[in-house]
């Protein structure tokens, strides 16, 4: 079994957060929870699929911060997020780079200021 079942990544503005992941990744993230302590909004997932997934979440005393655990986004090529995440009010903090056979990653800063990373294999 892989050891990561789950990750969430805390935001401040679930809207401006939503927007940057949408656009960055291409995706559409889906509505999980208004309970009264917190939202949520998943990362599309297949659950026959390989590696985890996870959701944005806006929870009052749980804040982002730039020393955090890195979370890695796959792509076909990285350079592709790595050019969104500027577009969309992001920085980027080291741009694409080889880790030998392993491939190359992007790493950034979403507009929450978080800490992500972006890997492919070319």
């Amino acid at each position: 079994m892989n050891p990561v079942r789950w990750f969430e990544i805390y935001v401040k503005d679930m809207k401006r957060a939503r927007s940057f992941y949408e656009n960055v990744l291409q995706i559409k993230l889906t509505h999980m929870s208004d309970a009264p302590v917190l939202e949520m909004w998943g990362f599309p997932s297949n659950p026959n699929g390989w590696g985890c997934s996870g959701s944005l979440v806006k929870m009052e005393g749980l804040t982002p911060s730039g020393v955090n655990t890195i979370i890695y986004f796959g792509s076909e090529d990285c350079s592709i997020e790595e050019k969104r995440v500027t577009e969309f009010n992001g920085k980027v903090m080291k741009p694409k780079f080889s880790i030998g056979p392993y491939g190359f990653i992007c790493i950034a800063i979403d507009t929450e200021g978080n800490t992500i990373g972006f890997h492919s294999m070319g």
